[in-house]
């Protein structure tokens, strides 16, 4: 890293963001202590963090999050896979049923690691503690920013360390980096030093979640690792099923606007089966269940919108879920936090500073289009609140009908993919060839329909060949 900050980092919050953020500013001239309440050395890689709710429910890397933390973390594909998780490719060795339809089967290229986040987490922790330059604080709450007299800039943090007769400390840093999540305090910390909260944009679709982990037999889905199922206007509910470590296998039930999943055996079991599909009850049965159903609420995807203030101190940086924390139905959050901490490490070589005018502009830059794609989805539901333009209408429609069409149209069906996980961006949908299928919309498919779709390059196949049961 070429830019000229030195002295210390302090990086608040342990989750993917902040260990991210963690990795890209340790290239540098920095020490950087990642700061957390859990304690996150010698954790087990099966245990769910207190401070990571959501770690117990289904989660997804998407494609374009892998390739960001296999350029991070050299090996990192290979490490999980030899760790017991499933490696495939996202349309060709799962089944995605999105707007009521089953897109069709297809090599995208698109290779996926379906991981639990306690095990990707505690694997790319134990990576960022190998730096030379980033050391683990102990447990400890974070109690404000420090600044300057003049209060233009943040020079450190107040801590209380989660220990007996612990008294408040201030750690001083060169840069503060917020990876607190959606909880984050810097809108009021902002306030208490005189400046204003960010603006937010919310989308309320008031989701809720549960999980239960089974032992299935490991050709339950034909050989596929998983399956996810999308609400849809018409029926609010869906769930995923997913093959991770250690031979067990994740259901996570969800439904939108308060048609939650119960926490019951028998009601969990009833949700499953009132889905559209049957891919997920049917394998439930087939199964031994794990544990009991654990639930999780979603209540709004949340943007803050930093940009728009006119003032914010020096030296403080928010990232990941911080700045945007999105419905996670559609599995893009620690793809866009790894977007972000690539964002975060061209930011520091090219401005040498802290500086955070231009990062928080930056930021928003890298979440347009996953917002963008995710409120589009929700405001399909017309009981979610929201402005809904002319374009979002249109878009709505325009979405509706690629996923039918793209149900039989296994060209279709990629090019959605590559766009589902962030590898190719929203507008490649709207070519005049892409279109053209979309509106053309036969379920006589021509024979250039038939063709098989073009080959994309993502990683040596190389890589998934522990797990031969998974069909290529």
């Amino acid at each position: 890293m070429d830019g000229v900050v030195q002295g210390r980092a302090l990086v608040v919050g342990g989750g993917i963001a902040g260990l991210l953020a963690a990795r890209v500013l340790a290239e540098g001239h920095l020490e950087v202590q990642v700061l957390d309440r859990d304690d996150l050395e010698g954790r087990d890689a099966s245990d769910p963090r207190r401070g990571v709710p959501q770690g117990r429910h289904i989660h997804a890397l998407l494609p374009r999050g892998r390739r960001i933390l296999e350029e991070l973390f050299p090996g990192l594909t290979r490490e999980l896979v030899d760790a017991g998780a499933p490696c495939g490719d996202l349309l060709g060795d799962a089944r995605l049923h999105l707007g009521g339809h089953r897109l069709a089967r297809a090599d995208a290229g698109l290779t996926t690691v379906s991981v639990s986040r306690p095990l990707l987490e505690a694997r790319v922790r134990a990576r960022v503690a190998e730096l030379p330059n980033v050391t683990f604080g102990s447990p400890a709450d974070v109690l404000g920013l420090v600044t300057t007299p003049d209060g233009q800039r943040v020079r450190g943090v107040r801590i209380l360390r989660r220990a007996d007769d612990s008294a408040e400390e201030i750690l001083d840093a060169a840069m503060v980096i917020d990876a607190m999540g959606r909880g984050s305090r810097t809108p009021r910390w902002l306030e208490q030093l005189g400046y204003e909260q960010p603006p937010e944009d919310r989308i309320a679709g008031d989701l809720g979640y549960a999980t239960r982990h089974y032992r299935l037999e490991p050709e339950v889905l034909g050989g596929d690792w998983g399956t996810l199922q999308a609400p849809t206007p018409q029926l609010p509910r869906g769930g995923a099923l997913a093959r991770i470590e250690h031979d067990r296998w994740i259901v996570t039930l969800f439904g939108m606007l308060g048609d939650h999943p119960p926490t019951d055996p028998a009601g969990f079991a009833a949700f499953a089966r009132s889905l559209a599909f049957p891919d997920v009850h049917r394998a439930m049965q087939s199964g031994e269940p794990l544990d009991a159903p654990v639930a999780y609420r979603f209540p709004a995807s949340v943007r803050r919108r930093y940009e728009r203030l006119r003032r914010f101190p020096d030296g403080l940086l928010p990232i990941g879920d911080a700045v945007c924390s999105l419905n996670p139905i559609y599995g893009q959050g620690m793809t866009v936090a790894a977007l972000q901490a690539l964002a975060l490490r061209d930011h520091v070589r090219r401005v040498g500073t802290a500086e955070p005018r231009r990062w928080l502009r930056r930021a928003a830059r890298t979440v347009d289009a996953p917002w963008d794609m995710v409120v589009g989805g929700d405001l399909a539901f017309p009981e979610v609140a929201g402005p809904r333009t002319a374009k979002v209408r249109l878009l709505g429609a325009y979405m509706a009908r690629l996923h039918a069409t793209a149900s039989h149209d296994p060209r279709l069906a990629v090019s959605f993919a590559r766009v589902m996980a962030l590898v190719d961006r929203p507008p490649s949908l709207l070519e005049p060839a892409t279109g053209a299928r979309v509106l053309r919309g036969s379920r006589r498919a021509s024979a250039r329909d038939n063709d098989p779709p073009p080959a994309h390059s993502d990683v040596d196949a190389g890589e998934c060949a522990p797990h031969e049961e998974v069909r290529r």
